[in-house]
């Protein structure tokens, strides 16, 4: 196994694991508590 076939699994590796967290982000399960998280900075005390 020389270093190429190395890179290119950590690749794939990398990219899956983007499409993982982007899929994460925008499912509609998160979409509630992103918002919520979004407001907070204008709540009042």
């Amino acid at each position: 196994m020389d270093i190429n076939v190395l890179r290119s699994v950590a690749t794939v590796v990398s990219f899956l694991t983007f499409i993982g967290i982007v899929w994460w982000a925008y499912s509609s399960r998160r979409s509630s508590d992103f918002s919520e998280a979004a407001n907070l900075p204008f709540e009042q005390d």
